[in-house]
């Protein structure tokens, strides 16, 4: 149990002694500080005079139901999440408390486990509607002008701090879109040569053939249509940094070439037999494998370690955790203000669809997804309908074979429970199993119960 779990505050509503000490004894033991309360009434004068993340409520209370506080805690205090509890007879009515806005509901009976999962599920949808509140995007930005928070962000920050803080040669990895650049440009623009050019140069961008005359430069002659003299990259990034994208695609020839200018710190024009020194740090990037690019003989060996004194690896956005909330609330506003629309928002189903999906394409694919939406999307809400087909269809985990049959078992039951907004009743009719299966099932689902 986290720091930040350990201050959550719950609210736990029954008429039921019995259960609600089950109840606060289990999420005290989590670490969650529990209050109590037997009925709606004296749940609303709590509420009125209290702050809680999430309020727990069983269904069938005397005088006023707990529908009627769900309906109350939606319409006057959103920034608190709320959990239905209801017996097995009351399926028609869990599933009405969920329209009216509650975030998940419990059947009876439940285990210990159910209980905390049904909790940690809830408290995740509030998070993420808590930071796709309008009023925090600013708070979020680090000193880079990066968004995330996740831990794996919080790495890449500190190693841009160091960078930043030496003129040492950087190699950064990632997937494609994860954002490098970025990175590369934060280094430079703290460092001792913010003042300086930064050039960016995609090398898998560049044909090999004018590769060198674009880096190093040429002097006049030096081939058909050389008219005249010109500086490379390396002459237009003196003092500051260039940026070698895509380093693994140039060929052996011009890594022969770039290690030359890493030990001598001087580059020869083509065409020339004067070299000329030049104040340049050097950050490269790569979406492979470059060791093992090595050891295909590939790539030069001596090259990668002049190029990696230090590394920073960008994590996918898969691996962001509730960071994807951050840049989906970014990517909206900018592209509803470039269009003069109002602003957007998403349902509780395309956040999670969202949440799941692989994202091959990291960054770069959310932000052309967002663009999308907000380009097609007509009313406020952003509804699951509304996103790409194949979003919708499988929630795509990685497009492997090599996948064990538990895993792949798993996720279909996760996106059939998806399908029917959590209905266990409903998912296990469609599976073809019954609901005490689909328990059992779920518990060995550590995805759903952690």
């Amino acid at each position: 149990m986290g720091e930040h779990e350990s201050r959550r505050r719950i609210l736990v509503v029954d008429d039921a002694p019995d259960t609600l000490e089950v109840l606060q004894r289990n999420l005290t033991i989590e670490g969650y500080m529990v209050i109590t309360a037997p009925g709606v009434e004296e749940a609303c004068r709590i509420l009125d005079t209290e702050t809680f993340d999430l309020v727990i409520t069983d269904y069938k209370m005397p005088k006023i139901t707990g529908l009627d506080l769900v309906r109350h805690v939606r319409e006057n205090f959103k920034d608190t999440g709320i959990m239905m509890i209801t017996g097995y007879a009351s399926i028609n009515g869990a599933v009405e408390a969920v329209k009216s806005g509650a975030e998940d509901y419990l059947a009876k009976p439940f285990t210990e486990k159910e209980l905390i999962g049904a909790v940690k599920r809830a408290l995740e949808k509030l998070d993420a509607r808590r930071t796709l509140d309008t009023g925090t995007e600013k708070k979020r930005l680090s000193a880079y002008g990066i968004l995330g928070e996740s831990s794996a962000m919080q790495r890449v920050f500190k190693a841009i701090e160091k960078a930043a803080s030496t003129s040492a040669t950087v190699l950064i990895t990632g997937e494609s879109g994860t954002g490098k650049e970025l990175v590369a440009r934060a280094i430079h623009y703290n460092s001792d040569r913010k003042s300086a050019p930064f050039v960016p140069v995609n090398c898998g961008g560049i044909p090999e053939g004018l590769l060198e005359s674009e880096l190093f430069g040429h002097v006049k002659g030096a081939f058909t249509g050389a008219v005249d003299s010109r500086a490379g990259f390396f002459q237009t990034a003196d003092g500051g940094t260039i940026f070698l994208d895509e380093v693994s695609e140039t060929s052996l020839a011009m890594q022969v070439k770039l290690l030359r200018v890493l030990q001598d710190k001087e580059v020869c024009m083509v065409g020339s037999s004067r070299s000329r020194k030049v104040d340049v740090r050097i950050v490269a990037a790569t979406n492979k494998d470059l060791l093992g690019l090595v050891r295909k003989e590939v790539f030069r060996e001596d090259l990668f370690f002049r190029l990696s004194v230090i590394t920073i690896a960008i994590p996918s956005l898969r691996n962001r955790g509730n960071d994807i909330f951050l840049l989906m609330h970014h990517f909206l506003r900018k592209f509803a203000d470039e269009l003069d629309k109002p602003p957007l928002r998403f349902s509780d189903d395309a956040l999670r669809i969202l949440k799941n999906y692989y994202w091959p394409g990291n960054v770069r694919e959310l932000e052309n997804v967002i663009q999308r939406l907000v380009v097609m999307t007509d009313g406020n809400v952003i509804e699951a309908p509304d996103l790409p087909s194949l979003m919708r269809s499988s929630g795509i985990r990685a497009p492997s074979l090599n996948r064990a049959l538990g895993e792949v078992e798993q996720e279909h039951i996760r996106n059939v429970l998806a399908s029917v907004n959590g209905n266990k009743t409903k998912a296990s009719q469609i599976l073809g199993i019954d609901r005490k299966t689909l328990r059992e099932k779920l518990k060995d689902d550590k995805s759903l119960n952690e």
